[in-house]
């Protein structure tokens, strides 16, 4: 296959699961057990993702190192799921090889008082990557449309002049949320957001693992039942901020999730796409820092 027909073939796969602008999104039409359609056999399918993620990471590790060489753009990636869904792992696995000094990982569990006292976004940005660095969102600003919506009522510590909390209210923080968005891209920031799709039964399945298993007991925590039963509610709410928050600037892809291997073989493979589009070059030095260089090395060869 010519490099420009595997190209072709990996912007198809990546537009399929890509919310466009305008796209009323749905969750029901988006199989979170698909594992690359019926051509070919499940393990033939295992076994290209695997080989595709070892040349991603690859990629994604070179390319890294031009972006922090480079400082002209930050990245930012959003994750966003429903528990179990495979967010940490995807992380661990997707980063894999990358200098870790030029990641951040920034998780983001209930605000503070402290972050209360402001704007919902507002303590989103001092974890916003440098020009020249990754930042990894797990979690993010649209926990604010996703886990509030469901529960409205942990809009009451945050103060807000509205009286009501109603369709409009919802709207308004899209727009907002698009608005910060638009800011960062204009600004050198390249967006990707994530929403990894998990089944509910295999979100089960999970579930189990985690109390069945020891050494996941950790990992379990019993108000992810209680979060459990507010599945379509989430859903509704996934589906609305998909719907008014995927721009082409900061598109929003659903990731099925159920098959750990195809999720993590796809983030790579969009992550290390986005990268290369960039057409990342190695930063040339003005002609008086060269002749710095030619000074340094004639002085390095007389040291013989």
């Amino acid at each position: 296959m010519t490099v420009a027909k595997q190209n072709d073939r990996l912007d198809q796969l990546h537009r399929r699961f890509e919310v466009k602008p305008g796209t009323k999104v749905r969750l029901e039409r988006h199989d979170p057990a698909w594992a690359g359609g019926g051509e070919i056999s499940r393990k033939a399918a295992r076994a290209i993702a695997a080989a595709e993620m070892d040349g991603d990471l690859a990629e994604l590790a070179k390319s890294q190192e031009l972006f922090y060489a480079g400082r002209s753009r930050a990245l930012l990636v959003i994750f966003q799921a429903l528990d179990a869904a495979g967010k940490d792992g995807t992380i661990k696995h997707v980063m894999t090889g990358l200098n870790p000094q030029g990641v951040r990982v920034s998780s983001f569990k209930a605000p503070s008082s402290q972050e209360l006292a402001h704007t919902f976004l507002w303590r989103y940005t001092e974890h916003l990557p440098e020009r020249g660095m990754i930042g990894i969102f797990n979690r993010s600003y649209y926990e604010e449309v996703l886990v509030v919506r469901v529960h409205p009522e942990y809009l009451v510590p945050q103060k807000l002049p509205a009286k009501k909390f109603n369709g409009r209210f919802w709207r308004e923080r899209y727009e907002d949320i698009n608005a910060y968005e638009r800011h960062l891209t204009r600004n050198g920031t390249v967006i990707l957001k994530f929403f990894l799709h998990v089944s509910k039964e295999e979100q089960r399945q999970r579930l189990l693992e985690r109390i069945d298993n020891p050494e996941k007991h950790w990992k379990f925590n019993p108000a992810d039942l209680g979060e459990r039963r507010l599945w379509d509610q989430y859903g509704r709410a996934f589906e609305e901020a998909l719907t008014a928050t995927s721009t082409k600037a900061a598109p929003w892809y659903i990731i099925p999730a159920d098959n750990k291997w195809m999720m993590r073989a796809l983030v790579a493979s969009i992550l290390s796409a986005k990268l290369h589009s960039l057409q990342l070059r190695a930063p040339v030095l003005p002609e008086a820092e060269k002749a710095k260089l030619a000074e340094a090395r004639e002085e390095l060869l007389r040291e013989d």
